[in-house]
């Protein structure tokens, strides 16, 4: 059985990238962790579905990528290692048991209703959902110009207030106007921290699969993407290129449908989640009879766990807050074998994408932080 990753929160996740980014820019009361080089300016990148693995593998296809991968290292994702989740810790620095978004789908315990947390599609109010503070506040506050590149539908999104408060958002939706935008945020004020985000990688690896040609592909766009950012800034910032996640492919005939299956729906009220990390909801005084059932069906494919046990394993931090913990699953699948749990009636987008991602297997947890401080 392929052993799962545990997340490493403190000192090698995702959530410490932007505390060690204020640190290295002098901000009181934050902590470089990770050893990031001082300076007054920082510009950290985020490709959204480039795992460690991934760019391994594929290096030839990212020459700039991969020049950076020797003085580099691999971070964890949080768990689930989905975009929602990966970016809320990133901007608060927090895992999901602190900031409470804790799936790409997740329930609104107080209506029942099924929050998509990248469409933001609940009646919730993201700064009551997830209301700690982030890095960018304290950075502003610090006197650091804080800015946020990426796309303009992205400015009033429910996710965007959860996680990016404190920066100022700069829509930019074709890769001239990111450079632009780019260019002008890294130069404000005496200090700055500018974060940019790309999400083609993510969108044709789900698409097309992240083994496929059109991957490679667009992996070479997003490393001639990445050097063009470095060009953008000034001399003596400092660029972090990161990610959110890995990604693997998983064939149709290695998919589980629970919508399919009466026995795997039994007992189950609400699916959540998404197909490699589902959260199961279930009817009251069904969690028993569902953990035997899913972990028959599944075998050494998946770890079956309770919510309890799940976050006993640290999965979601070391502590996970009173109002995040009814969020979790009653039952928690996490895929570790070739497997996906679609629900092809309820969720039929989803049960088409080819790339998947959210489990804690390496090529899903691993991602790359890179470091280019320029001359």
């Amino acid at each position: 059985m392929i052993v799962p990753v545990s997340p490493q929160y403190g000192g090698g996740a995702l959530a410490d990238v932007l505390p060690s980014v204020a640190g290295a820019l002098s901000v009181p009361g934050e902590t470089d962790v990770l050893g990031l080089p001082p300076a007054s300016r920082y510009a950290v990148l985020l490709l959204d579905g480039l795992g460690w693995n991934l760019l391994q593998r594929y290096a030839a296809a990212a020459p700039y990528l991969s020049s950076l991968m020797p003085a580099g290292r691999s971070l964890t994702a949080g768990v689930p290692s989905t975009t929602a989740v990966s970016l809320t810790s990133l901007g608060t620095g927090l895992p999901p048991g602190a900031h409470g978004i804790v799936g790409y789908t997740s329930i609104v315990p107080e209506s029942g209703a099924l929050l998509n947390a990248l469409a933001w599609d609940a009646p919730v109010d993201p700064r009551r959902w997830q209301p700690h503070g982030t890095v960018f506040d304290r950075a502003a506050a610090a006197g650091v110009a804080t800015r946020n590149v990426s796309k303009s539908r992205f400015d009033t999104s429910g996710l965007t207030a959860a996680a990016f408060r404190g920066s100022k958002h700069r829509g930019a939706d074709t890769i001239e106007e990111r450079l632009d935008a780019t260019r002008f945020a890294s130069r404000e004020g005496r200090s700055s921290l500018v974060y940019v985000y790309d999400s083609q990688l993510d969108y044709i690896g789900h698409q097309q699969g992240c083994d496929s040609w059109q991957w490679q592909k667009e992996l070479t766009a997003a490393d001639t993407f990445a050097q063009q950012v470095r060009s953008a800034l000034p001399r003596d910032a400092v660029l972090l290129v990161v990610a959110d996640h890995g990604m693997i492919d998983v064939a149709p005939e290695h998919r589980v449908d629970l919508d399919a299956e009466p026995a795997l729906a039994a007992g189950v009220s609400l699916i959540g989640g998404e197909s490699r990390f589902r959260h199961l909801y279930c009817v009251p005084g069904a969690e028993a009879d569902v953990l035997a059932t899913y972990r028959e069906r599944l075998g050494d494919k998946a770890l079956v766990l309770s919510r309890s046990e799940a976050v006993a394993r640290g999965w979601f931090g070391a502590v996970v807050e009173d109002r995040v913990s009814p969020r979790l699953g009653d039952v928690i699948v996490a895929s570790l074998g070739p497997v996906a749990l679609v629900a092809g009636r309820q969720h039929p987008q989803e049960a088409g994408l080819i790339g998947l991602h959210g489990s804690l297997t390496h090529d899903e947890m691993e991602i790359p932080l890179l470091v280019d401080a320029g001359s």
